[in-house]
């Protein structure tokens, strides 16, 4: 079997997740996107899973209790693991609104595997966007259990990044992305070198 390090040598890079949690509306995806882009620009071997490509393939059995939510961070951190021992580096895009799936994915992998990023979007300002008119249809009482509105969204206690949209640019915000996992990449590579 091919080992992770083989594959993160072929790749000239380490593996990782970069995990974004935030409210319907935040800019997860937005920056999700923007930060595959940059890094295929790099050369960096990526992946994304989006958390409403996934409701509508991988996860379209569940709902949004919940448990069922529970399930749909845990399928997709068990995708992730997969996509990291091929080498790649995954980038999420989920509001994965309770702690506890969330530090149940982060479980899967090593300290310097997992990068949570916290996109912290006012509600207010999430409710303006609203892109797909969720929030619009949630506060009439057509989307029972709307994270922000009638569901809870629990704030990540020491994520690695929190990303304020309303208040910085998308490519203020890639930089910052970019300063936290650079130097992980590549130490993470130069630590596992043969002597």
């Amino acid at each position: 079997m091919i080992s992770l390090y083989q594959h993160e040598l072929l790749k000239h890079h380490a593996a990782c997740v970069v995990w974004f949690t935030g409210l319907s509306g935040a800019g997860k995806t937005t920056l999700a996107l923007a930060l595959q882009n940059k890094l295929h620009h790099q050369g960096i071997h990526t992946a994304m899973l989006d958390g409403d490509c996934l409701r509508h393939g991988l996860n379209s059995d569940l709902g949004f209790s919940q448990e069922d939510r529970a399930s749909n961070v845990q399928r997709t951190a068990q995708v992730c693991k997969l996509m990291v021992d091929a080498g790649l580096v995954v980038i999420v895009s989920l509001i994965s609104p309770h702690a506890q799936s969330r530090n149940k994915a982060r479980s899967l992998f090593n300290e310097d595997q997992f990068f949570e990023v916290y996109v912290n979007t006012p509600l207010e300002v999430c409710e303006q966007r609203d892109p797909k008119g969720l929030y619009g249809r949630a506060r009439r009482g057509e989307i029972p259990l709307f994270t922000g509105i009638s569901a809870g969204y629990e704030v990540p206690e020491n994520p690695g990044l929190i990303l304020q949209t309303h208040e910085h640019s998308v490519s203020d915000c890639i930089e910052s992305l970019l300063s936290m996992l650079e130097p992980a990449l590549k130490r993470r590579l130069a630590d596992q070198q043969p002597d």
